[in-house]
């Protein structure tokens, strides 16, 4: 059984931080993400990164304020986010995929978490 597990969401206020963790289990992947998606808008890209390369990606909305990171041993993924803003409100989920092509595309990943929610107030 493949699971994906988020945690750390919660309420913060603007400019505060928070960090995500993601503890795969069942196998490992050739990439991990994060995604997220507010309330009556699209599945948004925010960062993924390369598990065997520690290779990283960032959506321009988030650049410079998120770091995604990892622990292969841990089989577990992170998101740091900094000066968080009231956009950011969202539920974040966690993906995992065996390709490592288009890790922008939410649709080339296999499996994913239920989510963790982040609300950021003004």
């Amino acid at each position: 059984q493949v699971q994906l597990v988020e945690s750390g969401g919660g309420l913060v206020q603007a400019g505060g931080s928070l960090r995500l963790s993601c503890a795969a289990s069942g196998r490992t992947f050739s990439i991990m993400g994060w995604f997220r998606q507010a309330p009556g808008e699209k599945r948004e890209f925010v960062a993924a990164i390369n598990w065997s390369a520690d290779v990283t990606v960032y959506s321009d909305s988030v650049k410079g304020r998120f770091t995604i990171s990892r622990d292969s041993g841990k089989n577990t993924v992170y998101l740091q986010m900094n000066n968080l803003r009231p956009e950011d409100t969202a539920s974040y989920y966690c993906a995992g995929k065996i390709g490592s092509v288009l890790p922008q595309v939410g649709s080339t990943y296999q499996y994913w978490g239920q989510g963790t929610q982040v609300t950021v107030s003004s």
